[in-house]
């Protein structure tokens, strides 16, 4: 979940690409690219779309002079500043709903709001990857390429523009190692009694892709699979069942305050945390030695978008050079860093700072990740028996 509810070997890359384009049918998890699913590998360079085109688009979008967003926090890959930028640079102000909501939240505040025109109506949802078939069968978003589309791999976007990949995390434990004197390492030292009433996830595993995918990683390190995400509910049962688990949804506070002192969250979220809390308290970024899972982020423009024109130009500039350096900032991997560094658009000091680490990385496939959101979403409670808020 977004506080809001989903890299490194260069030489694996083009695994990593299969993995997404193939529907994900390996059983196994796959060592993760240095910087984006590999499909970006092979993606070609970015086409430009007429200036007038573009001046047509910043016009009808100041004239609306709104964009509604929802559950986007600001210290969740740097969308703080992406809000700042995008909203100083076009004079269009930014309504920001519900920042701590998750994916199906986002959802379901599109459906909520079909016949409103009001704030509460999202133009804009950025939402798991496993949510983009919904999101078309639902017909709840609008077609829309940006002029950067063919550099966005193959694999990570709809051919038809309804959705596409934005960014992509690997999942870690974030530690208060003030509290916990002893971090956590790998997968089954979290059984340790040590830990009772320390370990929390980012969210509502019944509706947050993060929490979700916190689940599906522990099944594949635990006994399971890609396809067998069964294990993933017991290993959490197995943890809850010590007294280990708490049943709120983490966040920074949580974490600094000692209330939740370890949990589960995408890298990039947990390194900003580290960042702003700057040592007060000293935060540990663990990957479980094991192995772990990435998540793909996707956009998209809600089919009742009050503000349609603002909503299309908010997907530019995330998408262009600038919107993705942003992300970069904020340890992101953004979708478009394969065609950003062949053009050496890229500053140094900015692709430095992605988090790296050399255990197994799993990319599921969108069928995967529903098929297991599914059975977590309908069995967290009857297994886990933990109601998280």
């Amino acid at each position: 979940m977004k506080p809001k509810t989903l890299f490194y070997i260069v030489s694996l890359i083009m695994v990593v690409s299969l993995a997404l384009t193939a529907c994900g049918t390996a059983a196994t998890p796959t060592a993760a690219p240095t910087a984006v699913p590999a499909a970006a590998a092979t993606a070609t360079p970015a086409a430009s779309s007429g200036s007038s085109s573009l001046d047509a688009l910043v016009t009808a979008a100041k004239a609306e002079g709104n964009l509604t967003v929802i559950a986007l926090p600001h210290d969740w890959c740097n969308y703080g500043e992406a809000i700042s930028t995008f909203s100083t640079k076009y004079g269009i102000k930014i309504n920001e709903l519900n920042p701590d909501g998750g994916s199906g939240d986002e959802i379901q505040a599109i459906k909520a709001n079909e016949n409103n025109k009001g704030p509460q109506a999202p133009d804009v949802i950025d939402v798991g990857y496993g949510f983009g078939p919904q999101l078309i069968s639902d017909k709840i978003v609008q077609p829309y390429k940006v002029s950067t589309w063919d550099s966005i791999p193959a694999g990570s976007k709809d051919p038809n523009g309804y959705w596409y990949g934005d960014y992509y995390g690997v999942l870690a434990l974030e530690v208060n190692s003030d509290v916990v004197k002893n971090v956590p390492q790998d997968w089954s030292d979290l059984l340790n009694p040590a830990y009772k009433g320390q370990i929390a996830l980012s969210g509502d595993p019944r509706a947050s892709a993060q929490a979700q995918m916190s689940v599906y990683a522990a099944a594949l390190y635990n006994g399971g699979s890609l396809d067998n995400v069964q294990p993933g509910l017991d290993f959490f049962k197995k943890i809850n069942d010590a007294g280990n688990f708490v049943p709120v949804i983490a966040k920074q506070s949580t974490v600094a305050k000692g209330e939740t002192p370890i949990i589960f969250r995408w890298d990039y979220n947990a390194l900003a945390d580290k960042d702003s809390l700057a040592g007060n308290p000293n935060i540990a970024v663990v990957y479980p030695k094991s192995g772990t899972i990435a998540g793909i982020y996707i956009q998209a423009i809600s089919a009742y978008a009050p503000h349609p024109n603002a909503a299309k130009l908010w997907e530019e500039f995330l998408y262009s050079d600038a919107g993705q350096n942003i992300w970069l900032k904020g340890y992101c991997h953004p979708i478009r860093y394969t065609d950003m560094q062949k053009r050496g658009v890229i500053p140094s000091a900015i692709a430095a700072k992605l988090p790296s680490f050399n255990g197994p990385v799993a990319f599921p496939s969108i069928d995967q990740i529903n098929t297991a959101a599914k059975t977590i979403g309908d069995k967290w409670m009857s297994v886990v028996g933990a109601d998280v808020k």
